[in-house]
């Protein structure tokens, strides 16, 4: 058996203030089905097709069989629903005025389908309107479809609203953030006016290689063209004398050389001196 304080870091809960599910470890589960049949009325009544021979809405919700949940193991959102919904809907022809009433069935809207490909069927009552029925089965399918889609957004949104409860590693994390943040803020406040202008400030380089070779191996290394090009695998221009101007690294390094001297102290200077520009 473990120490006090030193078991699995899921087991202690001894930090959270309902003292349950740390890290969101364990499997937690909240029914959608009563919510659910809330809001798939709310999205699907009082849709509206309308075309130049006739309009159509979807007047009520006749049937919602079925159910939905959300389980959250291990930080992870998981859904289930299931449904066999079953719609009236009532159109009028717009150059006769006459009425009609139909059926809209939507066998199966479950997590195994695409809200696109969920099968929508439409029918009509006996007698005239079939120009109702295609209006429904075309215009009026895909606005189905579509309310389906802001019902299954909301699902996993506004529902699942506090199911994953913060954890003490993402506190403290937007606590660092907001640190951060304020600290650029208070530095941005408090920094001096920059002046305007297009001058360009310059540094001073200094560097210090040790290099296991011979010195004049090394000084060849920067003097002689083919070597630079080597050394550098991009085109180079060099006038290796006192004043002389070079080009190294296919143009993005100039300069000139100030001094050129092998020097046969390898401590006190082993290549050429050289002013860089860039």
């Amino acid at each position: 058996m473990a120490k006090w304080g030193q078991g699995d870091p899921r087991w202690i809960v001894e930090e959270r203030e309902d003292g349950t599910n740390v890290n969101n470890w364990h499997w937690t589960e909240r029914d959608a089905t009563s919510w659910s049949k809330g809001k798939l009325r709310e999205f699907l009544v009082g849709i509206v097709v309308e075309n130049e021979a006739g309009r159509c809405q979807i007047s009520e919700l006749k049937q919602v069989e079925g159910e939905a949940s959300c389980s959250s193991r291990k930080g992870k959102l998981i859904f289930f629903y299931e449904w066999n919904i079953k719609l009236g809907w009532k159109g009028i022809i717009k150059e006769s005025g006459a009425k009609h009433k139909g059926l809209i069935e939507i066998p199966n809207l479950s997590e195994e389908n695409e809200v696109e490909d969920t099968e929508v069927n439409v029918s009509k009552k006996k007698g005239d309107g079939d120009v109702l029925k295609e209006l429904m089965r075309t215009a009026g399918t895909a606005q189905v479809r579509e309310a389906l889609g802001g019902y299954l957004k909301a699902l996993k949104t506004e529902f699942t609203v506090g199911m994953i409860l913060p954890t003490k590693a993402t506190a403290t994390q937007e606590l660092t953030i907001k640190r951060k943040l304020s600290e650029n803020t208070l530095q941005i406040q408090g920094s001096s006016p920059v002046p305007l202008g297009v001058r360009i400030p310059t540094v001073a380089l200094h560097m210090t290689e040790t290099f296991d070779t011979a010195v004049e191996q090394l000084y060849s290394i920067f003097t002689v063209k083919d070597l630079v090009q080597k050394f550098s695998k991009s085109p180079a221009i060099l006038e290796a004398e006192k004043g002389g101007k070079f080009q190294m690294f296919d143009g993005n390094i100039t300069g000139e050389y100030i001094e050129l001297e092998v020097l046969k102290d390898v401590f006190s200077g082993i290549f050429p001196l050289f002013l860089v520009n860039k």
